[in-house]
């Protein structure tokens, strides 16, 4: 499908370059993730989007807690003409005034897009679905972990690392933990003594998902709170590397994609998301990237439905409202730094 995409994406440069009265190329800043999601998006939404456009893309990567905050640092001025983020931090953004509405007139693969994957007043549009949850080392970890429970076991005391709550495994751990010992979203209190040790004995409280890579290849840790979607891309690569589905319940995450308020480039913005809506598009960057897609008229290979959430797996997952998570994150992090690192 790459090699579909690129070869494509070539054809329409060619003749859109040949093309008479045609305009010198636009200029899109793309807040992105890092790593193989940025390699990924580019083969998929970028080059196909530079072909039809004619436009240059810059990318500047970041993780989620970075690009929001970036935006809200300039204001409604943003350097960044369209961003990925996950929901909680889009759901910040948007509520502080500082993401345009999206105009599904100008979005013609809207109508195929999942109904769940708009967020409130248009402010943004998941652009794909995926988890946290346990993933293993085959080679080391003989018998595949069932529970969340099953990280906290001392065989695998100083060969596990989960992320700082700063990024979204960190806090969705915490939720998931939280809500397996009893507490509520309103008291999170058992959700912090229970990662506490963890925390303690983790090799490293990641904050960018690509650390967790580096800790697998160099044979630090056997087991992750991390992405199903970095593991397959991580397996495709050759690590020995599978994911597991507590029977708690891993976490939901819609990746999302939204315009920042400030942007001179608005129209082009929206060709870009068009773009990422696009099936084929989506199918593309589903299959490299190990992770569900919010176009219904996608169907994804046998290899990448063995590693993103299906049948059982998906329908215990647990989805928190992004609404509610954007006005919890705050104090859930003050606490964290205050009863976790210290």
């Amino acid at each position: 499908m790459i090699k579909k995409s690129l070869l494509a994406a070539a054809t329409a440069s060619l003749a859109l370059a040949s093309a008479p009265g045609v305009a010198a190329a636009d200029e899109l800043v793309l807040g992105s993730f890092g790593g193989s999601f940025a390699d990924n998006v580019t083969a998929c939404y970028i080059e196909p989007f530079k072909a039809a456009t004619g436009a240059d893309v810059i990318l500047k990567l970041g993780s989620s807690s970075q690009h929001a905050a970036a935006v809200r640092a300039t204001a409604g001025q943003s350097d960044m003409d369209v961003v990925f983020a996950d929901d909680a931090f889009a759901v910040q953004m948007a509520n502080e005034g500082l993401l345009v509405q999206l105009d599904r007139s100008k979005l013609s693969n809207a109508p195929e897009i999942i109904d769940g994957a708009w967020g409130a007043d248009d402010a943004y549009v998941a652009a794909m679905l995926g988890a946290t949850t346990i993933i293993y080392n085959k080679d080391t970890v003989t018998t595949p972990p069932t529970s969340w429970n099953d990280l906290f076991d001392p065989k695998y005391e100083g060969r596990v690392t989960i992320g700082d709550i700063s990024g979204t495994t960190g806090w969705q751990f915490l939720a998931a933990l939280n809500q397996m010992e009893g507490g509520t979203l309103d008291d999170i209190t058992p959700g912090i003594e229970k990662v506490k040790p963890l925390a303690k004995s983790s090799v490293l409280l990641y904050s960018q998902a690509d650390q967790v890579v580096a800790l697998f290849e160099r044979g630090e840790i056997d087991i992750a709170v991390w992405y199903p979607d970095r593991a397959g891309v991580a397996a495709k690569n050759g690590l020995p590397l599978a994911a597991a589905y507590p029977a708690e319940g891993a976490v939901g995450i819609r990746p999302t994609i939204s315009i920042p308020k400030g942007t001179a480039q608005e129209d082009l913005a929206h060709k870009f998301i068009d773009t990422v809506l696009d099936a084929d598009n989506q199918k593309c960057f589903s299959e490299v990237q190990f992770i569900g897609s919010v176009n219904k008229n996608v169907t994804l290979s046998d290899e990448v439905s063995a590693i993103v959430p299906t049948g059982e797996a998906l329908d215990k997952m647990l989805f928190l409202d992004p609404n509610d998570m954007a006005k919890r994150l705050p104090e859930w992090t003050r606490r964290w730094q205050r009863e976790v690192l210290r």
